[in-house]
């Protein structure tokens, strides 16, 4: 029995990265070549994998799989026929793998490194290239390779994957992806750094227009200039992904950022280059697409809200106070104000993501922060229990903490207003 360090630890210690390890070691994965399930669970080993054999270490909680080849037997990433045995040899192993910079192993011990397929040479042309033939066996390849093309943005794909990756889309592959595999592919993208990539190299294989046709068909589809520098769609939703990536905004948000302007891509060509009520339609998308991929609560809720209100919420310096109410009141800021300070920050990406205005500021999201505050400091439990010794009860209870909560949005935008008047000329 031997055990070898394999995937994505080789490959970043190769590129000088640093890995990411949690306490439990998870992010570390072993191959274990001449071993046998019951020789695992003998030296203590707590077996954990489902469709293959797959234990987690005594000590490290590190995760250790048997040696294994695989044969397609059906259509998707499940249809496969697993043979792990002693028999298997580390070669044989890292030739199911997907990419020749993932198919590098090191052997713990003298750091000697086996590499059958020259995935060091990629790394050092900056090449993701794939193993095989095999590699059409699994369509979450695809998936994972447009992925880590988003962290690695300097490396390019090679001629010849590329070819592949068509091929897959051409064959159908993508279309048996199950939802949880795409979400989870999809999620992972958006959180890297250059997450455009990772749909600049979906969209050129095809996948994209299989997998998220209303994000595909934003390309070509012009935007009045004097708001959007850049005009194509297609090339301003990149650019708003971009700049929710430098500011650092968590997954719901780039989500949101994501979905905020799919209704641009229904509408009709004689209509364009405006898009009236492209909001509605937005979020009617927005839902669809979450749907289809299972997306989860948090990131479907917020995906709709700003789709739905962004238009109001960068309009939102001409709104007087029961208008701003209201748009909190859309938004549910009442009941969820973190929600509403993330819609904030999708649209603070959305108005950055525009040639010429990637570090212009965004004064909504302040100025809206500060209506929200005043309207959930307004005294109203006082104003509720007032109004309810008085025999009010129902509606007039609640009309009037709104009232209360307008007066104080009131009073705040007329002191920011007179600060404003005070602030010396430059």
């Amino acid at each position: 029995m031997k055990a070898y360090l394999v995937g994505g630890a080789v490959r970043d210690r190769l590129l000088g990265r640093l890995i990411g390890q949690s306490v439990a070691g998870t992010d570390r994965d072993w191959v274990v070549v001449g071993s046998t399930p019951e020789a695992m669970v003998a030296a203590a080993y707590t077996p954990v994998g489902r469709d293959f054999p797959v234990f987690l270490h005594p000590d490290t909680q590190e995760e250790y799989a048997l040696a294994r080849t695989e044969r397609k037997s059906g259509r998707g990433y499940q249809g496969f026929v697993v043979q792990a045995s002693p028999e298997v040899t580390l070669e044989q192993d890292l030739a199911r793998r997907d990419l020749t910079i993932n198919a590098i192993a090191e052997d713990p011990e003298s750091g000697e490194l086996t590499d059958p397929f020259n995935g060091q040479q990629d790394i050092h042309d900056r090449v993701l290239r794939h193993v095989g033939k095999a590699f059409v066996d699994d369509p979450v390849r695809l998936l994972r390779l447009a992925r880590l093309a988003a962290r690695f943005a300097d490396f390019t794909v090679a001629p010849e994957t590329e070819a592949l990756l068509a091929q897959m889309v051409a064959d159908g592959e993508v279309d048996h992806l199950v939802p949880e595999r795409v979400w989870q592919e999809l999620s992972r993208g958006l959180m890297e750094d250059q997450p455009a990539r990772m749909f600049e190299v979906l969209r050129g294989c095809g996948a994209l227009a299989r997998l998220l046709p209303e994000v595909d068909r934003l390309w070509g589809v012009p935007q009045p200039p004097e708001h959007h520098p850049e005009i194509d769609t297609g090339v301003h939703l990149m650019m708003v992904l971009q700049a929710a990536a430098a500011l650092q905004a968590p997954l719901a948000v780039r989500y949101a950022c994501l979905c905020h302007d799919l209704g641009k891509g229904t509408t009709p060509r004689q209509d364009w280059p405006r898009h009236l009520g492209h909001e509605t339609r937005s979020a009617k998308l927005a839902r669809a697409v979450s749907e289809r991929w299972k997306v989860p609560a948090d990131c479907r809720e917020l995906a709709e809200t700003v789709a739905r209100e962004h238009g109001n919420i960068h309009r939102s310096a001409g709104l007087g106070a029961a208008a701003l109410m209201r748009l909190l009141e859309r938004c549910d800021a009442l009941r969820r104000p973190q929600r509403f300070h993330e819609a904030l920050l999708a649209c603070e990406c959305d108005a950055r993501g525009r040639l010429g205005r990637e570090s212009a500021p965004y004064p909504q999201r302040a100025r809206l922060m500060a209506v929200l505050a005043a309207a959930l400091a307004a005294p109203v439990q006082a104003a509720a229990a007032e109004a309810t010794a008085q025999g009010l009860a129902g509606p007039v209870i609640g009309e009037r903490i709104r009232a209360l909560r307008i007066a104080a949005i009131s009073a705040t935008e007329d002191a920011a207003a007179a600060g404003d008047a005070d602030r010396p000329c430059d």
